[in-house]
């Protein structure tokens, strides 16, 4: 969100619960999050899970984690369950969608987002948002595979890199856990940003 988009919100959130979300934010917090959709298609998919973790300076604070289940959505199907593995009967005593937003913008605030390919993640999450809230989360976003692909570029550049997940932890000596929930996607995450915020990037093993 940029400076005057900001102050219109500001002005016309102002007399709300939702003010504090339009202030600019501080440096030294910041929120790694993930999604389990339905789809991969931004503009349709739906909610199943969210999950964030806070960062704090160089600290990913674990010990207060963000986990919220929706009720099942419409779309949730056989070829959904197969990336997610969440099935109906999981989310039988989910949250509705306006309970979840609230409770995720209570929990980020305006903090920063981190995530891995979290353009598509803030796309949906916007989409929520503008329908349920009347606006689009105002939270900047940090792409992790972005600061790393930079890097290594100052390194080797015009080299192709490896931007998975997997292969990112893998070369910074991560314990990333494998797992692919959303909360232990939004923790690789989290992790991936502090070790390239705060240590070196090691030139990928093949090379």
């Amino acid at each position: 969100m940029n400076v005057l988009s900001r102050y219109w919100h500001q002005y016309k959130w102002r007399n709300t619960l939702y003010a504090p979300l339009f202030e600019t934010p501080t440096d030294h917090e910041l929120v790694a999050l993930d999604c389990e959709t339905t789809s991969l298609d931004p503009h349709k998919a739906e909610l199943v899970t969210i999950a964030a973790t806070k960062i704090r300076n160089n600290t990913v604070i674990t010990s207060e984690p963000l986990t919220l289940t929706l009720r099942a959505p419409s779309s949730l199907n056989a070829q959904s369950v197969k990336i997610h593995g969440i099935r109906h009967q999981d989310l039988n005593d989910g949250l509705t969608e306006k309970d979840a937003m609230q409770q995720l913008i209570d929990f980020i605030e305006n903090r920063p987002i981190v995530g891995y390919y979290i353009h598509y993640d803030k796309a949906i999450l916007d989409r929520y948002a503008k329908r349920l809230l009347g606006f689009k989360l105002p939270n900047a976003t940090i792409e992790v595979s972005d600061i790393y692909r930079k890097k290594l570029e100052h390194v080797l550049p015009n080299a192709d890199y490896d931007l998975s997940m997997e292969a990112i932890g893998h070369n910074l000596d991560l314990p990333l856990s494998g797992r692919h929930d959303a909360l232990q996607d939004a923790v690789s995450a989290a992790l991936i940003y502090v070790r390239l915020k705060y240590g070196d990037v090691p030139v990928p093993r093949s090379y």
